[in-house]
């Protein structure tokens, strides 16, 4: 109700006097600026408010919340019979349910239990191979990946993304147990733009128009909102999806091997930028957090190199000339020149582990004068160019150059190889649609230039393999001689959101026997290593398979809904609970005076004869609902036709048989008694129609709700 001096709408009335009620306080509050006149109104309208919720909680609220409650017990007792709960319905969902955790759980560890070593390895009986696995470009999605794609989609496909490639990698580690994990870059999708706490991170001017529109729109944004700690939260996002399952696969090595190593410290281009657009802030916090992106690591007796060849990329760019490029491409040269004498130290280092001796040099202690100290002879771990050398891995983000059309072999998924001409025995040349696209653009180029790959493989040497990832697919080549014919892998991304439907990772299996000098002993293979190529479930086909399910699933609903009525089926959807009956309205009409079980006071007044149609009758207030139930609802015998005038004929107004005359229900809603004979019911009695309509929407929704929570439960858990 309005306060007496009020217009009805909260303000004050032209025609009112001054008032210090609440709907005038905002004018004098503002006019006289009385902070504590303001505190006083705010603590008068808090105190009651909360004491308007009080006194709603213990009176209409509680009572209200205990009808729901009642409600809601009695609809659960209801849903909790045997026969609700064995219902065809949930036979349904029991099949969605085994359905989804093939899809969602069991499918993966099939698919990767398929990729066991013993399926692939041939390696001399009594061999300890040390056994790698690459993982490429996961690139996990963030605001970058789809800008502009609606809640909630954009959040459902990060959910949906990292929960495929959390199940994928937790199989890695259950099942195969690597020694060692590369992580070959791009780990996320939008690294190189979220801002650094410290550095300059804008585009340099040069290159501000290099940046397509599409992301234009949304730069602002990105350096509004997203920063250091947005990046930290991505970084330990990746460490939930792939460093805290690394337990799984054991704590302990397999035999013969040195340890265990998770190594993910090559930056991708989506990581850092490419070549001259490379932001070294960005590099710098990368390096702070996942390693050195230059490195050497002797693992299973081979010499694996790492390079940042995306920051090596400037020194070949374009605009080398017009910009200083040096703080992006010289750390990347400088590990270079030194590569081979780092891998020489490596080796000794791991040669002495091996014969039980220090890793390091011993130094002897002694006090020397600086003019006179002999520097010539320092105690090294180089042995010189003459020293044995283990077998070469190089490590890449970005492809080495081949030329184009260069085709990437059957495995490829995009497009298999074309087919060659009759009698042709030898792979089509150029093959476009199976190569890798010899291009670039804004802050990507698909292979490393000519002269980069080159510098590479003669700087490193004894190069025998090269695994890289960017492309997303898989691509095996032999390179040219130039390039020392080296074999490279493209390993495909592990991801199920970079355009390939079929995500995987790359099997290596290495063994290299050697003796205490680091030399190859007699009889060891003269192929050091094996790989194999595990594909992962297509994410496509498990969503093909819901899809088809889920149409079958609701014709199965409708053909049962037609069928309940035809065979008499025990419906699945529940009669509306009943309301107590009320104390006016009867439950049946007696059609004889006699028969009306309490429920009529049907005594004729004096003026009416035996003849009336119309008797007087009135309803006894003591009669329940369940004593009108139990007298006689079943279908009545016909007694003698009111117009017979014989003996035996009742004197009763209405003509009929004493006491069990037939009655006309007026509650029940049935179609048809035991002995299939009509009687009468209400006239809003379900027809077929509305009972199939109500049946197909019951189960449905039923099968629909059981099914997505569980779907939701299991998205959940990851």
């Amino acid at each position: 109700m309005a306060p007496p001096y009020s217009n009805g709408y909260g303000y004050p009335s032209s025609s009112a006097p001054p008032s210090s009620s609440s709907y005038d306080y905002g004018y004098s509050y503002r006019n006289s600026g009385d902070f504590q006149s303001i505190c006083d109104d705010i603590y008068a309208t808090t105190k009651t408010m909360l004491e308007r919720s009080w006194a709603y909680t213990n009176g209409r609220g509680r009572h209200t919340a205990w009808n729901l409650a009642v409600q809601a017990g009695h609809q659960i007792r209801r849903n909790l019979t045997r026969r609700r709960l064995l219902s065809f319905p949930h036979l349904l969902v029991a099949l969605w349910m085994l359905v989804m955790l093939w899809g969602e759980r069991w499918i993966f560890a099939s698919r990767v239990r398929s990729c066991d070593w013993d399926h692939w390895e041939d390696w001399p009986a009594g061999a300890t191979p040390h056994r790698l696995i690459f993982v490429a470009d996961p690139q996990i999605i963030d605001p970058h990946s789809y800008p502009g794609r609606p809640w909630p989609i954009n959040p459902l496909t990060v959910v949906i993304t990292d929960n495929y490639m959390r199940r994928s990698y937790t199989q890695l580690q259950k099942v195969l147990h690597p020694d060692t994990v590369f992580f070959l870059g791009d780990l996320f999708d939008g690294g190189r733009e979220w801002k650094t706490a410290h550095g300059n991170f804008d585009d340099p001017e040069w290159a501000k128009d290099h940046r397509p529109a599409e992301e234009k729109k949304y730069l602002k944004e990105w350096h509004r909102k997203y920063g250091e700690d947005f990046w930290l939260q991505e970084y330990k996002r990746f460490g939930d999806i792939f460093y805290d399952s690394w337990n799984l696969g054991g704590v302990f090595p397999n035999p013969g091997q040195r340890g265990r190593k998770l190594i993910s410290s090559l930056p991708g281009n989506h990581d850092l930028g490419f070549g001259a657009e490379v932001k070294v802030p960005a590099r710098h916090r990368f390096s702070a957090y996942f390693g050195e992106p230059n490195r050497v690591d002797v693992i299973g007796n081979h010499t694996f190199v790492s390079v940042d060849t995306v920051s090596l990329s400037a020194d070949t760019s374009n605009v080398r000339d017009q910009v200083d490029l040096r703080p992006i491409y010289a750390p990347a040269q400088e590990f270079l020149r030194e590569v081979k004498a780092t891998k020489r130290r490596a080796v000794q280092k791991e040669v002495r582990f091996w014969r039980g001796d220090l890793e390091d040099l011993t130094w002897e202690s002694k006090v020397e004068d600086l003019d006179t100290a002999d520097y010539s002879h320092l105690p090294t771990l180089d042995p010189g160019n003459d020293a044995p050398d283990f077998p070469t891995i190089l490590l890449t983000h970005v492809p080495l150059y081949r030329d184009p059309g260069t085709p990437c072999g059957p495995m490829r998924e995009h497009w298999p190889p074309a087919k060659p001409p009759k009698g042709q025995i030898s792979p089509v040349l150029p093959d476009h649609r199976n190569a890798i696209s010899v291009s670039g653009g804004y802050q990507y180029q698909n292979v490393l230039n000519m002269e980069d790959s080159v510098n590479l493989i003669k700087s490193i040497g004894n190069i025998i393999h090269a695994f890289s990832g960017d492309d997303h697919d898989y691509c095996e080549v032999v390179h040219s001689p130039e390039q020392e014919n080296v074999k490279e892998i493209t390993v495909k991304s592990l991801s199920m959101a970079m355009g390939v439907p079929t995500p995987g990772f790359q099997m290596v299996s290495l063994y290299n026997p050697i003796d205490d000098q680091g030399n190859p002993l007699p009889g060891a293979p003269k192929t050091t290593l094996q790989t194999h190529l595990c594909l992962l479930p297509t994410q496509l086909s498990t969503y093909m398979t819901y899809a088809v399910l889920g149409v079958l699933t609701l014709l199965i609903l409708i053909a049962r809904a037609f069928l309940v009525p035809v065979l008499n089926l025990q419906p699945f959807a529940l009669d509306p609970a009943q309301r107590a009956p009320s104390a006016v309205l009867p439950i049946f009409k007696a059609k004889t005076e006699g028969d009306d079980g309490g429920a009529y006071d049907a005594r004729p007044s004096s003026s009416m004869t035996s003849s009336s149609k119309f008797p007087s009758a009135r309803v006894s207030s003591t009669r329940t609902r369940g004593q009108s139930l139990s007298n006689g609802l079943g279908p009545q015998a016909r007694a003698v036709s009111p117009n017979t005038k014989g003996k035996g004929a009742s004197p009763g107004k209405w003509g009929w048989g004493q006491n069990r005359g037939p009655r006309i229900e007026i509650r029940k809603d049935a179609y048809y008694d035991k002995e299939n004979t009509w009687k009468p019911a209400s006239s809003r009695s379900r027809s077929r129609l509305s009972v199939v309509g109500r049946e197909i929407w019951t189960t449905s929704w039923r099968v629909a709700w059981m099914v997505l929570g569980f779907f939701a439960y299991l998205t959940y858990k990851g």
